[in-house]
Parts: C-alpha cells; sequence; structure tokens
C-alpha cells in the first residue's frame, strides 16, 4: 500500500479519505440504501478496497481510466471510489445514454476497463470494438458473455473483488479523480477532469452550509454522473450521513421514497420539483426533510412558493453551479424570501467575480461574466487543449509581484451582483439547451440527425417550456425532391438519442436555412421565428 495510504491525514485529502474516515468513525451507521437494504460505512470501505484491488490486478496504471455504466447502486458506488483509491480515474457515465454516446465516453476517454450490467453489455457490445483502450469488461448481476470480442477480458463483478492485494499508486490531491461527461457548445460531450482536491473541497463546502450530520439521509434522485448527482455522496460521507440511492420512473415515486426512507435531504432539478408541486404529497413525504436544494437551473418563483407550503418546515436552498468547478454558489434560506430570485453568493472556499469582456470587475448591478476562482476550479476538458483554453484563463494580477498565474473557471453565463454582493443569472453566453437538468449540445442534436440522410439542412436551439425549462425545437429543410417524414424523423432520433436529447418541436421549412454575417446558420433568427409561429 502506497505511503499516502499507510498513514491517513488527519482530514480526508484524497476522495477515498471520505470512506475511510467515516468507517473509523462510524463503522455500523449506514453509508448507502438501495431496495431498501443498508450497506454500512465499514462494508463500503472494505468493499472499495476489494474494487482497488481488481483494478490493480488487472493493470490498471495511475491516471487509467475506468468506466462505470450502471443505474444508481452500491457497485457503481464501489466502483468509482474504488478507482480513485487504487489510483485511477472513474469515468460515470449515464445510465440514460443510448449507446452510440457511451461509445463516444470510452474512446474519449480512453477507458480501459468497464463496469456495468449484462443487460447494458448487450446493448454496447457491438461497439466495443471501436473502443482500442478498452482490455477489461466487469459485469455486474449476472455471468460474462462467452462471446466478448478480442483482446477483452471479462470478469465476473464477485471473482473481480476476490482478486489478490495489489499496491496502490501514489496520489496526492491534485491528481485526476473523476472525468465527467457535459455537452458543450459544440459537438459532442466533453470531459470534464477534476482533483481529489476539488471533490473532497467541494464535499466540505458544501456539507459546511447544508448542516450535513450524521442523521442525515440524502436521496439521491440525480444521476450520479452529474456533478450535483455525485455530490450527494461525497457530502454524506464527509458528514457520516446515508444515501438513499434511487431509480425511478415518475414523480410519485420519489415522493414514496421520500416517505419510507424518512428522507432528511434532497436535491433536485426544477423539472422535477415543478412535478413535484403538481402532486398531493403522502403525509409522511415531508415529515423529516430538513431541507430541499435546487440546482441545475432557475427554480420558478411560484413552484417554491409550493414547495415551502408543502413543507413549511424544510429549508430551500437556491444554487447555481457548473461542471468545470463542481458547486459555485447559494442562497441561504433567510434571504430567499427577500431575492427569491438570487442565485446566492460563493460556497465557502471559493469566490465568484463578475467581470468584463477586459477582465475588469464590473460595478453593481452591470452584467458581467462570472468567473469562479478557488479550490474547486477543475483540471480542465480531457484530452481538448484548445476549449480548456477558451474556459480556463489566467486571471489579471491580483498582487504585484506573483510571477505565476491563477487560472479561474471563465463560466460564459451572464450574471450581474447588486450592492449587497448577491448575483442574478442574466443568460447564457453559449447556446446550450437546458431542458429537465441537462446541456444539450445543438450541434449535436443536428450531427444525429444528418446522419439520418432525411434533411438537407437543420438547426437546433431551445424554446422555454414552463416544466422542462427548455425544449428541443428542430428546423428543418427537406432534400431535393423528398418530402421530410416528421414521423420517421421522431421515431429515429428515438433510437438514436436519449429521450431528453429528441426534439419536442420539428418545423419544416423550404429552401436554405438563413445565415448570419459568418456564414453560420442563424439559430437567433430561428428561434424568433419558431416563436412566433408557435411550432
Amino acid at each position: 500500500m502506497a505511503a499516502c495510504d499507510t498513514f491517513p491525514m488527519p482530514v480526508p485529502t484524497l476522495l477515498s479519505h471520505l470512506v475511510t474516515h467515516a468507517a473509523e468513525r462510524w463503522p455500523q451507521a449506514v453509508a448507502l440504501r438501495s431496495s431498501g437494504i443498508g450497506h454500512s460505512y465499514s462494508a463500503l470501505q472494505q468493499d472499495v478496497e476489494r474494487c482497488a484491488r481488481g483494478l490493480l490486478a488487472t493493470g490498471m496504471e495511475r491516471g487509467g481510466r475506468a468506466a462505470v455504466w450502471l443505474d444508481k447502486c452500491v457497485e457503481m458506488v464501489v466502483a468509482c471510489f474504488g478507482a480513485a483509491h487504487a489510483g485511477a480515474v472513474f469515468v460515470p457515465v449515464n445510465p440514460v445514454l443510448k449507446p452510440v454516446q457511451v461509445a463516444h465516453v470510452l474512446r474519449d476517454s480512453g477507458a480501459q476497463l468497464l463496469v456495468t450490467s449484462v443487460a447494458r453489455l448487450g446493448l454496447i457490445r457491438s461497439s466495443l470494438q471501436a473502443c482500442p483502450a478498452l482490455r477489461h469488461v466487469v459485469v455486474v448481476g449476472g455471468e460474462v458473455p462467452s462471446d466478448l470480442p478480442a483482446p477483452l477480458v471479462g470478469w465476473r463483478w464477485e471473482d473481480w473483488l476476490q482478486l489478490p492485494p495489489q499496491a496502490t499508486h501514489r496520489v496526492i490531491d491534485q491528481d485526476m479523480a473523476a472525468i465527467l461527461y457535459t455537452s458543450g457548445s459544440t459537438g459532442a460531450p466533453k470531459g470534464v477532469v477534476l482533483s481529489h482536491r476539488n471533490l473532497v473541497a467541494g464535499a466540505a463546502s458544501v456539507a459546511s452550509y447544508l448542516g450535513n450530520h450524521p442523521g442525515d439521509r440524502l436521496l439521491a434522485a440525480l444521476p450520479l454522473s452529474f456533478d450535483a448527482g455525485f455530490s450527494q455522496l461525497t457530502t454524506a460521507f464527509h458528514s457520516g450521513a446515508s444515501v438513499v440511492l434511487l431509480n425511478y420512473l415518475l414523480p410519485r415515486d420519489v415522493l414514496k421514497a421520500m416517505a419510507v426512507e424518512r428522507v432528511t435531504g434532497l436535491t433536485a432539478v426544477p423539472p422535477l420539483y415543478i412535478q413535484l408541486a403538481q402532486l398531493e404529497w403522502p403525509e409522511a413525504a415531508g415529515t423529516h426533510l430538513r431541507y430541499f436544494a435546487n440546482t441545475g437551473g432557475h427554480m420558478p418563483r411560484e413552484t417554491l412558493n409550493a414547495l415551502r407550503q408543502r413543507v413549511p418546515r424544510a429549508r430551500p436552498f437556491l444554487m447555481y453551479g457548473l461542471t468545470e468547478a463542481f458547486r459555485s454558489t447559494y442562497l441561504p434560506p433567510e434571504e430567499v424570501d427577500r431575492r427569491p430570485d438570487s442565485i446566492g453568493k460563493a460556497i465557502p472556499n471559493a469566490e465568484i467575480l463578475v467581470l468584463r469582456e477586459d477582465g475588469t470587475p464590473c460595478a453593481p448591478d452591470e452584467p458581467g461574466e462570472l468567473v469562479h476562482r478557488g479550490a474547486l476550479v477543475g483540471l480542465g476538458y480531457w484530452n481538448d487543449p484548445q476549449r480548456t483554453a477558451e474556459r480556463y484563463r489566467a486571471l489579471p494580477p491580483r498582487a504585484t509581484g506573483l510571477p505565476l498565474p491563477e487560472l479561474a473557471v471563465y463560466s460564459g453565463d451572464t450574471v450581474r451582483m447588486d450592492h449587497e454582493g448577491y448575483l442574478y443569472f442574466i443568460g447564457r453566453r453559449d447556446e446550450m439547451i437546458k431542458s429537465s437538468g441537462y446541456r444539450i449540445s445543438p450541434t449535436e442534436v443536428e450531427e444525429a440527425v444528418y446522419a439520418f440522410g432525411l434533411v438537407a439542412e437543420c438547426a437546433a436551439f431551445g424554446m422555454p417550456h414552463g416544466v422542462l425549462g427548455q425544449v428541443v425545437c428542430l428546423v428543418a429543410t427537406p432534400r431535393e425532391g423528398c418530402p421530410l417524414d416528421v414521423a420517421a424523423l421522431l421515431t429515429a432520433c428515438r433510437s438514436a438519442m436519449p429521450a431528453y436529447m429528441v426534439p419536442a418541436r420539428v418545423q419544416v421549412v423550404a429552401g436554405p436555412l438563413p445565415r448570419n454575417a459568418n456564414g453560420k446558420i442563424d439559430r437567433a433568427a430561428l428561434r424568433r421565428y419558431a416563436g412566433a409561429e408557435h411550432v
């Protein structure tokens, strides 16, 4: 075992230390609950260590990537923390992604190992040969297929955990721990690289203002591939709390789990809260709820008011974050009545600046770009120096005599800061579509549509929606001499895209789409046209 793990630091510095420290203080406390079954911190620590041994025994080098494509379950948590404990990098894959998107993540990350289920392996098997770095597949909940394409080696999860002990790689808090994939303004999803320091500092910061403690039960309703979803694990483990892993189909399932599991903390995106606010709540659903937190977009005021009426004793935390910096701001509950439209102030151990294009600070209430500095600033985009240079940039010198620049995350979001330092979101500088908490790249939608061979030109953009925040709108032109069959196009989209990316509205127009001065398709003009036509 490496020296960094032989003598654990008095406070967690690496991601796996969160589990180690919790197991030392609360060994029999429940760390995870899944399908009504509890998993203690002691058992979780043992599984994490065994998972790390399995990774190392199969040749995982320091910084090697281990992808995990599973529903929320104990094995997914163990695989992520086990990879970090071994000195590798975990790549959690959103379970709702289609095989083509999963294959992209595997190829782009250079994943050497994949942990998945029998059913999901069947969906992705034909694409595995196009993932040249992949060497091992670990199957959860079943037998390894006998016809895996060469040179892949398959392992049963149970057998993999029994591999002999190995020395872990030397790791420090600045090293890579995770790659979280999120859509960019152009092209396929990009991988945001987070360090151990980012994840551990984020856990301490969020747990401090949420007041998490060993008596808490947090409901993991968001995918663990989301930064806010994974944060439910890190904040809970930092505090000795429990996490209830929930794979739900309907909003009523969330309310039922809240009642049965006596949930004290819920973090979700606005579309789910909008749906929850419209339902009748079982009396027990909010009995134990201590707080509810919002992320992934603006919480409508009517929804916020309805939730506060349903659970008047629960404290609302309105938050803002970006994957590139894990977490950024929160509005203290005592300020919600005075400024319900604010995204608050910087979380502990972070600073949020509002800067002009020349890098100078904006005056109070002057719109500018939100810039995040501090321990939560990520390491950049995986294997993408150009986009990293665009988003992770040096701050103007803050003190004379400092020879090294400080990198910060330039969010691309326009905000304003009032005289008291509270921030208000104005808009996004890029063309991202925000639907159900997902960031959707218009170019990714367009590329998929073009691949069907049914359109001549197309453009995707977001249109406002009362529940989802935005929906994907597509304007397309037919191929010459071939009328565009909208039903066939939507069928193809549903087969190739996750549900949140499928266009909700399709408008067919004749002739070429409008261009801007640079010769690019003018999405802004199309958005105005679509709104006027009520497509």
